[in-house]
């Protein structure tokens, strides 16, 4: 787990970056309904969680630098004997401050009496402006009140300014402690992968399969990060394939593309492996080639590398592969500068991961593809898809789908895998099934 020590950091690091002058402010996700009086799953905001680790609802985050009576202040819910029979603990303003780390707290009732107070005299307002328009027009109803009372002498503050400007760039690089639980987060995704692989029969539905990735995840305290694509035959060439209630044929490829999410953090992982446990040769082709253009693009995961270089790497790789089996004609140089592969991989090879499945980031920096730095953590992820209705394609290859997809630490020195535990050699992933 990350410690009280390392939250405080983020801020003061944060708050350095901000200046004296400023202001930010950061609110907790909002609890939502899914129907009628029952909520979605709460989950926290990942900004909030990243600066503060409080997991409750209803409460703000107001960093103010140099504030003599305290800088880090949360506003939250008050303890509350019963709604907490009814819901659970709260952390209250004392748990704010004993557990949490905050400077001072304050019940998010008394929000409006004192935060346009920590407003004013503040030169640039941080905020993630559009991403919640209701507490937009809070914010500026505070900012409002400052500006009503200029001629009593106060200082409304002239600048806003987006706080993914500063806390982005800093997400981006991770922590010792946050690679410990991503490394945690992808361990349970390659288990639950390969209880999905010893589970998997013809005639199964795939949303049988789905159950095992959620078993595995729940066992270890940990939920889907991203909703699980569970996808078939024809199924897997559907890049975000979202039904998983088809059934399972004797002779089709399952691609799963699941991921975990443990302490908020997530791992993103994608495996295609034969429903009867022995692909075939045309299967086996593909997969080859795929899994060939991931290792080359896991190569290139390295510290001074552009951003692009591993999908570069991928696609040089795949379309190599696709002149050598007959699927595509002419030069690799000519197949490359025409992007004849895009026929077949149409997606990127990867993104960032982090707290976000797809993790906050600029991919380039004054319009070049920023250089991979230790700390950074990437998905790469190439793929085939061939759909059943493609042209010009001989019809062996129809309806398969592939992708093979690991989450990747960019270290000073070779690439480090997280998700190394569930197998992707084709020889590998065979032993594997005939041993369920």
């Amino acid at each position: 787990m990350i410690d009280s020590k390392e939250y405080n950091r983020r801020r003061r690091q944060l708050m350095r970056m901000a200046g004296r002058d400023a202001i930010v402010i950061v609110p907790a996700a909002a609890e939502r309904l899914r129907n009628n009086d029952a909520h979605y799953p709460y989950r926290q905001d990942s900004d909030f969680h990243y600066l503060t680790g409080f997991g409750e609802p209803d409460a703000v985050l107001a960093l103010v630098p140099g504030r003599a009576q305290g800088e880090v202040i949360l506003f939250c819910r008050e303890r509350d004997r019963t709604r907490e029979q009814w819901d659970g603990h709260r952390a209250g303003q004392e748990g704010a401050v004993a557990d949490f780390g905050m400077d001072d707290a304050f019940p998010i009732e008394d929000i409006d009496d004192i935060l346009p107070g920590l407003i004013e005299g503040r030169a640039r307002v941080y905020y993630h402006f559009g991403r919640d328009t209701d507490f937009d027009l809070v914010l500026m109803g505070w900012v409002n009140r400052v500006r009503s009372n200029v001629r009593q002498g106060a200082k409304p503050p002239h600048e806003f300014v987006a706080l993914s400007h500063l806390l982005h760039d800093l997400r981006l690089y991770k922590s010792r402690a946050e690679i410990r639980l991503m490394h945690k987060s992808a361990q349970i995704a390659a288990e639950a992968h390969v209880r999905a692989m010893r589970a998997a029969r013809p005639g199964m539905n795939e949303h049988e399969v789905e159950a095992e990735l959620l078993h595995t995840f729940r066992k270890h305290g940990a939920v889907p990060s991203y909703e699980p694509i569970v996808g078939g035959g024809a199924n897997g060439c559907v890049l975000h394939y979202r039904a998983n209630n088809a059934t399972l044929r004797d002779g089709d490829l399952l691609l799963i593309d699941a991921g975990a999410e443990f302490s908020c953090y997530a791992s993103d992982i994608t495996r295609t492996f034969p429903v009867n446990g022995r692909y075939t040769p045309e299967q086996r082709a593909l997969y080859d080639i795929v899994l060939a253009a991931q290792l080359a693009a896991i190569d290139e995961v390295r510290p001074g590398r552009s951003f692009d270089a591993y999908h570069q790497a991928a696609v040089r790789s795949l379309t190599a592969g696709l002149i050598k089996l007959g699927l595509l004609s002419g030069s690799l140089r000519s197949n490359l500068d025409e992007h004849r592969y895009r026929r077949f991989y149409m997606h990127k090879t990867g993104h960032w991961l982090g707290l976000d499945v797809h993790d906050v980031g600029d991919y380039r920096v004054d319009g070049e593809y920023r250089e991979l730095e230790p700390g950074m953590v990437v998905t790469v992820e190439p793929g085939l898809y061939i759909s059943p209705d493609m042209k010009g394609v001989p019809a062996r290859f129809r309806g398969i789908g592939i992708r093979i997809e690991d989450d990747v630490v960019v270290t000073r020195g070779d690439p480090s895998v997280l998700s190394s535990g569930v197998p992707k050699d084709a020889d590998e992933i065979e032993a594997l099934m005939a041993s369920a």
